[in-house]
């Protein structure tokens, strides 16, 4: 009979690919991670791994067990959230995935719009990026999240749209923003872009790249860095111009660089905005809680799809 204690350690040794590191993460002891992985290869009758040096690494049929495993596991913490959403809404902890630039326009509303609701509960938004939120719902950690859609890979998944956020070009030069900025002229500027971390999945840039490869340029960048915050406050000190979505220029270019100005993309880009959770989940209260706030800040600052 398999075990999700089997499986848990299956698939921490199949990330990892070392039982070592399998037991560190799990909180175990290595050989008690060992057995179980032994006894749930004895259930199946195949191995799972091969030991290479100090490491193991995953047979072909350990990639056969492993998104079954996932969604087991998945399974089980939906479960569980299912009979505690009731006490969750009272005075538990409620849990939503956020990527960086939804959180930005309206993470602190929706924390405060639930807390007036529920003043007993925990609120905990997750999430820097699309990509791991999404790797965080793939694991069963989250129930659902809002993150963006060009870069959501939806196998296994529910993806919703509902709102699209226009991207625009930031300078402290006003003589570049007397018109809609082309692919052409993108190409020649001087750009400083955000989420160097996630370059070549982050959505924004999937968006410009196909935006200046369809016009036969290619995209490059003088500044690379992390949080849009960073990014925006370059353009104000006058070290080059950026893409941002409209609705986090709106937010912080007062705050950051008020004589900093945008322009539309020509012609206009947009980077879409959905709710996504597992398919075929059955969503407790608490995340449909967050979903209906999430969806009605996002599509108040943004253009509702």
């Amino acid at each position: 009979m398999l075990s999700l204690h089997q499986l848990r350690c299956f698939l921490a040794t199949y990330e990892h690919g070392s039982l070592t590191a399998a037991a560190e993460e799990l909180g175990y002891a290595q050989p008690s991670v060992s057995e179980q992985v032994r006894g749930l290869e004895k259930t199946l009758g195949v191995p799972l791994f091969r030991r290479v040096g100090r490491g193991v690494v995953p047979t072909t049929l350990a990639d056969t067990l492993r998104p079954y495993a996932e969604q087991a596991i998945a399974a089980a913490e939906e479960a569980r959230r299912a009979v505690q959403s009731a006490v969750s809404l009272e005075s538990g902890t409620i849990r939503f995935g956020m990527f960086g630039a939804a959180r930005l326009y309206a993470g602190a509303q929706i924390v405060a719009d639930v807390l007036e609701r529920y003043p007993g509960v925990r609120v905990e938004l997750i999430g820097q990026h699309s990509n791991e939120v999404q790797e965080q719902l793939r694991r069963g950690h989250l129930e659902a999240a809002m993150i963006a859609v060009t870069s959501v890979e939806s196998e296994g998944m529910t993806v919703i749209p509902v709102a699209r956020d226009e991207l625009v070009y930031i300078s402290a030069d006003p003589e570049r923003l007397t018109s809609p900025v082309t692919a052409a002229r993108l190409a020649k500027a001087s750009l400083i872009m955000p989420e160097t971390t996630w370059r070549s999945s982050d959505s924004v840039r999937i968006v410009l790249r196909r935006f200046l490869h369809e016009a036969g340029h290619n995209p490059q960048t003088r500044i690379e860095v992390e949080e849009v915050e960073t990014a925006v406050d370059l353009v104000g000190r006058g070290f080059g111009d950026s893409v941002i979505p409209r609705g986090g220029a709106e937010q912080l270019i007062p705050q950051l660089a008020p004589h900093v100005g945008y322009a539309s993309l020509r012609p206009k880009q947009y980077d879409v905005m959905a709710i996504v959770h597992r398919a075929g989940a059955v969503l407790s209260p608490a995340a449909q809680l967050m979903i209906e706030l999430a969806t009605k800040h996002i599509q108040s600052i943004t253009e509702p799809v």
